[in-house]
């Protein structure tokens, strides 16, 4: 029986199942096939675009590089936006997201860590989700890894009702736009992101170079790094965990890099921290490119 430990606590995959998360996720893989029979160019346009809104401005400008590593800042209006984005993406709210991932770079590949490849390719990519025992519900853990998530008041909002943005944009696709726009743009591109997003915990810790020598199995997957607008290059990340930038080759497409880049230049993002491949240290704050 497939265990994994998570905290010093050792969970059973065999015993424990999440319903609800189990039934929402099938549920929303049940729309996607039934999408295939509804295709049409307006629906996959706004599928796409609301993907890139959700996975590449909410998960890897707002969840991951601003909300979990602080690698820059925005005015708190950009800030909560990016938040809302995040929770398009059906991955739970802010807090629940940063501490999880904060774990994970704590214990990254290490007893402790909630997904990692040594514990099964399946249980890393959505295993840990659906049998494991997530931080959803563990108030006291998920104020220790993102306490300073926890004591602003719009992000403990926003964490226990991260279902609202989604359930009103579905619901405004569904009546603006028909049933097609409604599985093209919330099942599939639901999908689609979950297992991209899955994807850097599983296939960019089996699969790929290491450029840099870290303490975990951590890879830098192109394909992956295209799939998510620059979170693949998971090495460059894991060996510098507080850089802006995860690309750090010129063939290394990094979108969101770029994206913040755009913010910076629009004088929205300050505090841009970058890392020092020249000296190997820590993320310096740069004003220009490196």
């Amino acid at each position: 029986m497939n265990t994994i430990s998570q905290g010093g606590t050792a969970v059973s995959a065999g015993r424990q199942v999440s319903w609800v998360t189990t039934v929402t996720i099938v549920l929303m893989h049940i729309g996607a096939v039934a999408a295939l029979f509804f295709f049409s160019w307006k629906a996959a346009i706004i599928a796409a675009a609301l993907y890139w809104l959700a996975i590449g401005c909410g998960i890897g400008m707002g969840y991951h590089r601003l909300h979990t590593h602080r690698s820059y800042s925005v005015p708190k209006l950009v800030d909560n936006l990016l938040a809302i984005c995040g929770t398009l993406t059906l991955q739970g709210g802010p807090i629940f997201w940063v501490a999880t991932h904060r774990v994970h770079h704590q214990y990254s590949d290490k007893e402790g860590d909630p997904h990692s490849p040594r514990d099964g390719a399946f249980w890393s990519h959505m295993g840990w989700i659906l049998f494991g025992e997530s931080l959803h519900n563990d108030t006291a853990r998920m104020a220790r890894y993102a306490p300073d998530l926890a004591r602003v008041p719009f992000y403990r909002w926003l964490n226990t009702l991260h279902y609202v943005p989604l359930t009103m944009v579905s619901l405004a696709l569904l009546f603006f736009g028909g049933l097609d726009v409604f599985l093209w743009a919330t099942c599939v591109r639901i999908v689609l992101g979950l297992h991209a997003t899955w994807l850097v915990n599983s296939a960019a810790h089996l699969w790929g170079p290491k450029r840099f020598s870290t303490r975990d199995d951590s890879r830098n997957n192109w394909w992956v790094a295209l799939l998510t607008f620059g979170e693949g290059w998971h090495n460059n990340h894991h060996a510098f965990p507080t850089s802006c930038r995860h690309g750090l080759a010129w063939y290394e497409l990094d979108v969101t890099w770029i994206q913040i880049r755009l913010l910076q230049l629009l004088g929205l993002a300050r505090s841009v921290k970058v890392a020092n491949l020249e000296t190997g240290d820590s993320p310096r704050v740069s004003t220009f490119f490196p």
